[in-house]
């Protein structure tokens, strides 16, 4: 028929599949280019005034010259060259004005100073000391405790509005807080070079600096500059801050972090709306609620310095940090070559417009800020709003959508062109009334059945792939993307080509929207309890996705008003009263039968009449026989022979071409334009914010398999994501031409086979496995370490592949660091990381080992408490940790700032102390006390004896400079013969644990 070809947007398989495919084309190709592709970074070394990207780029590039741990020597001349270049940009920036060199030591130095209103202070901070504690694994379970000796760097920069007196000399508090931190740690892990962790934001607050003291950009209020060292260890470094005079100063801050290498810095979490608003003024925004959520949740285990400053300073503020690929997280990888000047400036142009928000209207973060609801679109703009808006958008719509549907219904009914669930319709004739059959059902369960079925197959698929090759989504992600996605459109694509041949229905588009708008509905109540109870925003998508299925519903019913009323459609193909029956010709149209015409019947005059069997006037059902004597089908062709039937008497010619093939006659009048706006209503934004989603989401947890998270949940999220993608296509894919279909299932199969046998691991993404070495001082019984994945025999064959292993067992176990690993371990090279008697001498290496560490345990004579006082150093150290075979209840560290006791040790007791010294070789002094509440006393035991309980443990002393080879030989092995697939990262504080046991 000419009509499926005439009108190049009508409701026909050309148009559709045209127009939707280069839609879904050209929506996924742009929000992968944003995903994967950083903007760059202007030409100009100098894009603004105060700002240059090249001393940005070689500042990064000496900072990621080494490892530099806390404890490790290169930390110590990564701080030294850090206030030597803070003073170099200050003093070229304030351009002669008052910069207060004297300042530059430590607090205590600065009550003798006089200058006044200097532009910027660099506080050298070598006095802030804390301790703190932190909850076990299960409330349950017994916490850490941690002493910690600061070494930060702070740099404040006076605001216009800010007073003229350096209030922190005489330990007051500000007259006024309003001014804002910006907080970068400068200390890497002791298995990465730290250039994206937190080398970048380090050089970002550099540049910062240099900006806001440069003349023109002064702020309104203060800026805080933090360089903060220990981060890594245990988030020490804010921890540290929080003793610091000038801690008491900002209102809100702006953390700048790195779990990744390269890529865009995302600003993954946010305090309230207000402070959000500051990041909206983003050249490119990039950044997602749906992560603050995870956090908020529990989900991701993982902090950064944004939990103190949230909960220990109560601040207000936002995250920022590069999250992917997370293969180079804490290994080699993070270094300069690995992420760009493209990153640089990302999170520089960022976090320039956002700190002039925060500092120039103080007055908007007094108080409490509101739950907020954020995302970018397009990496151009960023959407904020309060969550209660968002709330409130979601009731409308759950009262809404529904009454408006029903309204529309009703009147439809009313004005007798409600088709949809009508059966037949009677019609007044002299002899009684005659039933005409409108088959107004046809249709109603083509989108449950094929969104059931295509949703199974992917859903199918994730199992198939994580039975045969869990690991491949490891470093091909998009290739089980392409796999899902071009199983669910053929399979949909079938099942809606094999339904409308067996039943096509005019109504299939309106049912298919119905049905979307019933789950949809559902589902939009369950994300406005979420809303409500738990203040989760990251559902926002699913109420956008939602309003969007109204919309489009709504234009499909609206479409009904163009319909022929029942009762004319009735009379006009209905039996006349002269005994002419055109009835039959309409239920012929009707029932499901192709219209087009042979030439061989378009020639046959209309009074053609054979002697037809009996029976053949009874409509045909869905049990009658497809291979009944009068109809010749093909999929190609399905037509009715009926000669007895006067054609044009049950409808004229003119309106027989407006029916779609084998659909109901009276759809004739159905306008064949809205089904354009319905599918890009149904389409664009619901895609855009759901694809965004879906690929943030994608990048956030493809790589957590190594660090022991679900196998399965990155397949079940592909899955999930896959089947919103793509239903915005269900009421649609039936008109469908052959081609894509056919080749997204040589996709299909290609991805299948690729993602069922290939390798899982590559060169560009690595297995990461994390290393430890255990060094029993007492025996010299030396252990080294490899955790990875349980599955497979991946561990093991790393294992075997070192040279050392040979001839060993190497056993594994399930990892009690790390859930869901296993922990291989086998007798490991003996570590130089202490000098060691010379080698020909026959010492064996545990009296070497002995000098390692020393200490000494005595128990007090107070009779009313259990109490030991515990000495201890190690050489060529600064950090070490005391731990108990059972919790202990309080401890003091001599040289500690005053704690209450509920900082220090958490209320189940800790198991566990940590002490890190500014100083190299410190000897500690602690005093540990245990079992002093009486619910501590075990049943039945008197208190009388409470006296006599002992304490057992250990001392333990970390060593974690790798820098030098050969101090740690069994980790250069490790990094030199490992399989290209394999990253190393480490897998305690210390990469060399040497440990001695004690008796009270």
């Amino acid at each position: 028929m000419k009509r499926t070809f005439s009108n190049p947007i009508g409701f026909t398989p050309l148009p559709v599949t045209i127009i939707s495919s280069l839609v879904y084309t050209a929506l996924f190709v742009a929000l992968l280019v944003t995903h994967l592709v950083v903007p760059s970074a202007p030409r100009s070394p100098t894009p603004i005034s105060g700002v240059n990207l090249t001393e940005a780029w070689l500042d990064l590039q000496y900072i990621s010259g080494g490892f530099h741990p806390y404890n490790s020597r290169r930390n110590d001349e990564t701080r030294d060259w850090l206030l030597r270049r803070i003073e170099r940009i200050l003093a070229e920036s304030t351009r002669g004005l008052m910069f207060d060199r004297s300042r530059y030591l430590h607090i205590a130095q600065f009550r003798a100073s006089v200058a006044k209103q200097s532009p910027a202070v660099v506080f050298s901070d070598v006095t802030s000391n804390a301790t703190f504690s932190s909850e076990g694994k299960k409330l349950s379970e017994p916490g850490v405790s941690v002493y910690f000796e600061g070494t930060n760097i702070i740099v404040y920069i006076r605001g216009s509005e800010d007073g003229d007196e350096d209030w922190w000399t005489t330990g007051q508090e500000p007259p006024e807080k309003g001014g804002v931190l910006v907080n970068a740690h400068y200390d890497s892990v002791s298995t990465g070079y730290g250039a994206s962790d937190d080398g970048v934001g380090v050089v970002t607050i550099l540049q910062l600096m240099k900006y806001f003291s440069s003349e023109g950009h002064k702020p309104k209020k203060g800026i805080v500059a933090l360089f903060n060292n220990g981060e890594e260890d245990y988030l020490n470094g804010a921890q540290a801050f929080r003793k610091h005079p000038l801690s008491n100063f900002p209102k809100t801050f702006l953390n700048l972090e790195g779990a990744g290498a390269g890529g865009r810095a995302v600003m993954f979490r946010s305090t309230d709306t207000e402070v959000t608003k500051a990041y909206q003024k983003s050249k490119h925004p990039f950044a997602s609620v749906l992560s603050g959520d995870a956090f908020k949740r529990g989900i991701i285990k993982s902090e950064t310095d944004y939990r103190v400053f949230t909960e220990r300073l109560g601040l207000r503020g936002l995250d920022v940090a590069f999250f992917e690929p997370r293969a180079s997280y804490h290994t080699d990888r993070d270094d300069a070559k690995h992420t760009s000047i493209d990153s640089v400036w990302h999170m520089l142009s960022a976090a320039i417009p956002t700190l002039e928000a925060l500092s120039s209207d103080s007055q908007s973060f007094d108080g409490k800020g509101s739950d907020s609801v954020w995302f970018d679109l397009f990496g151009q703009i960023l959407a904020v709003f309060k969550l209660r808006i968002l709330f409130a958008l979601s009731i409308t719509l759950l009262v809404v959508a529904p009454l408006t549907l029903i309204i529309i219904g009703s009147v439809l009914y009313k004005v007798d062109k409600l088709y949809i669930f009508g059966r037949k319709k009677q019609v007044q004739r002299g002899e009684g009334d005659e039933s005409v059959l409108l088959h107004g059902w046809k249709g109603f369960f083509q989108c449950p059945l094929l969104v059931v079925l295509a949703s199974a197959a992917v859903i199918g698929l994730a199992f198939l792939v994580v039975k045969l090759n869990p690991y491949i989504v490891y470093s091909s992600p998009y290739a089980v993307w392409s796999m899902m996605l071009s199983a669910w459109v053929f399979v949909a694509w079938f099942v809606s080509c094999a339904a409308d041949f067996l039943r096509p229905s005019a109504l299939t588009r309106l049912y298919s929207l119905l049905w979307l708008s019933f789950v949809g509905w559902i589902i939009l109540l369950g994300v406005t309890v979420l809303e409500k109870r738990e203040k989760i925003a990251g559902g926002y998508f699913l109420v956008f996705y939602f309003a969007a299925i109204f919309l489009a519903t709504t234009i499909a019913f609206l479409e009904s008003f163009s319909l022929p009323r029942k009762s004319e459609y009735a009379e006009e193909v209905s039996p006349s009263d002269d005994g002419r029956n055109p009835s039959r010709r309409s239920q012929s149209i009707s029932s499901g039968q192709r219209l087009a015409r042979s030439s061989e019947e378009q020639q046959r005059p209309d009074n053609t009449n054979e002697e037809q069997p009996a029976g053949e006037d009874e409509e045909a059902t869905e049990t009658t026989s497809l291979l009944r004597h009068d109809r010749q089908t093909t999929f190609a062709h399905y037509r009715h022979q009926n000669p007895d039937t006067n054609e044009a008497e049950a409808i004229d010619e003119g309106k027989e071409r407006k029916v779609y093939l084998g659909e109901q006659a009276w759809s004739w009048s159905l306008l064949t334009w809205p089904w354009v706006l319905q599918f890009l209503l149904l389409g664009i934004i619901p895609i855009i914010l759901t694809g965004e989603v879906a690929l943030f989401l994608t990048s956030s947890v493809y790589q957590t398999l190594a660090d022991g998270s679900s196998v399965m949940l990155p397949y079940f999220a592909i899955a999930i994501f896959t089947i919103l993608l793509l239903i915005p296509v269900s009421p649609f894919i039936h008109r469908y031409t052959y081609h894509i279909p056919i080749f997204l299932l040589l996709v299909f199969v290609g991805t299948l086979i690729y993602n069922l046998v290939a390798f899982p691991f590559s060169a560009n993404n690595r297995l990461k496995v994390y290393f430890d070495q255990r060094v029993d001082l007492d025996t010299g019984i030396n252990t080294v370490s490899l955790t990875g994945i349980k599955d497979g025999s991946f561990l093991q064959d790393i294992a075997a592949s070192l040279p050392s292993t040979a001839g060993q067992e190497i056993v594994c176990i399930d990892s009690t660091l790390r859930t869901g690993l296993q922990q291989c371990s086998w007798h490991g090279l003996p570590p130089k990381v202490v000098p060691s008697p010379p080698p020909g001498l026959g010492i064996p290496p545990q009296f070497g080992y002995a000098d390692w560490l020393s200490f000494n345990v005595s128990r007090t004579t107070n009779t009313t408490r259990n109490e030991v006082h515990i000495t201890l150093s190690g050489k060529n150290t600064r950090a070490c940790k005391i731990e108990f075979d059972s919790p202990i209840s309080d401890f003091d560290v001599k040289g500690a700032a005053p704690e209450e006791r509920s900082e220090k040790v958490p209320k189940e007791g800790s198991k566990e102390i940590r002490l890190w010294s500014r100083t190299w070789e410190k000897p500690w002094l602690v005093r540990v006390r245990w079992g002093d509440e009486e619910s501590s006393i075990p049943v039945g035991m008197k208190k009388q004896q409470r006296k006599r309980q002992g304490l057992n443990g250990r001392v333990v002393c970390l060593w974690s400079d790798a820098n030098d080879p050969g101090d740690i030989p069994a980790l250069d092995e490790a990094w030199k013969f490992v399989p290209v697939w394999v990253a190393i990262s480490k897998a305690k504080d210390g990469l060399v644990e040497g440990s001695k046991s004690f008796l009270t």
